[in-house]
């Protein structure tokens, strides 16, 4: 098996697509299935084991909110 890449990709969505995008979330983590997202042209399989976490940071000029998804590999 290849090792894979680093990678660090921030890629912005419309409003539809992001609403769409946490619906299938959602979806997947109540029915305990895992998830598929295709992210800048790769697709990521995220486990039923992953972690769940809310990132807040704050600057002088700017906030952000991180909805955050981890898992071992």
């Amino acid at each position: 098996m290849t090792a894979k890449s680093n990678r660090d990709i921030e890629k912005i969505y419309s409003n539809e697509e992001f609403v769409a995008k946490l619906r299938r979330l959602a979806d997947a983590i109540e029915s305990g299935d895992k998830f598929e997202i295709q992210i800048a042209g790769e697709r990521i399989y995220v486990p039923v084991r992953a972690q769940y976490s809310i990132e807040h940071e704050r600057g002088d000029s700017e906030e952000e909110i991180e909805f955050q998804i981890k898992w071992e590999n």
